[in-house]
């Protein structure tokens, strides 16, 4: 797969054999998607419950990086090793030149190689919800084998019971499918991950077509080995 890479901003663009709807609707929203989060309380907390248990010099995969604020800009200036993938080239492009500090690629998660045991962290924040529920699962399976034993991984997404959802994001079109908030942990149990605490908020994005909208935080450890499959 041709790569292209940028040695000053960190940068590695990888041209994608398949097209993601995801990526169209995040290279629309640029900066304004961080703009409209940049208030959430319950993702700097999270971030927070993190930074709190990670060995210094950790190595984090920050799944769905965005424009890399705050996720990767927040555990890079920690010290830590960010990597950051990302479907949109547009948010990849962003994210370089914002934390040059970490390492961004602009790949499809479903689609990147992923080593056992090679992350100390994985951050999951809303990068799921245009993929399917047999994706979701599948992701899920392999994030939990990608963190070493005792590895942490925190996630957040919208806990609504809905498949292939036709809707509005922010002004872009979008199809949503998630899980309800207790399938959802199963999910993540059945990953090989232990659930050890968990946050519902409900948070309205700073955007004038934005509403109201659930969000669940989980934060969890891999005890052990993780589940083949």
């Amino acid at each position: 797969m041709p790569r292209i890479g940028n040695a000053e901003t960190g940068c590695v663009l990888v041209d994608e054999e398949h097209e993601s709807p995801a990526a169209a609707v995040f290279d629309a929203l640029g900066s304004e998607y961080e703009k409209a989060f940049a208030s959430s309380a319950a993702h700097r907390a999270s971030l927070d419950w993190l930074l709190e248990r990670l060995a210094p010099g950790s190595r984090v995969l920050d799944v769905g990086s965005g424009t890399g604020r705050p996720t990767a800009e927040v555990l890079a200036a920690a010290g830590h090793r960010v990597l950051g993938v990302d479907v949109s080239p547009v948010m990849v492009e962003i994210a370089s030149r914002q934390v040059p500090e970490a390492e961004f690629r602009c790949e499809d998660i479903r689609r990147t190689t992923l080593e056992d045991a090679s992350f100390d962290a994985v951050c999951l924040y809303f990068a799921t919800l245009q993929m399917s529920r047999s994706e979701q699962s599948g992701l899920l399976r392999r994030l939990g084998r990608a963190l070493r034993p005792g590895g942490l991984l925190v996630l957040a997404t919208v806990p609504l019971d809905v498949e292939e959802f036709d809707g509005v994001f922010m002004g872009q079109p979008v199809r949503v499918t998630s899980f309800a908030a207790e399938d959802l942990i199963a999910l993540v149990r059945e990953a090989g991950l232990t659930v050890q605490s968990e946050r519902s908020v409900m948070f309205t994005p700073t955007h004038p077509d934005a509403r109201p909208e659930p969000h669940l935080f989980l934060h969890c450890r891999r005890e052990g080995p993780a589940p083949v499959g």
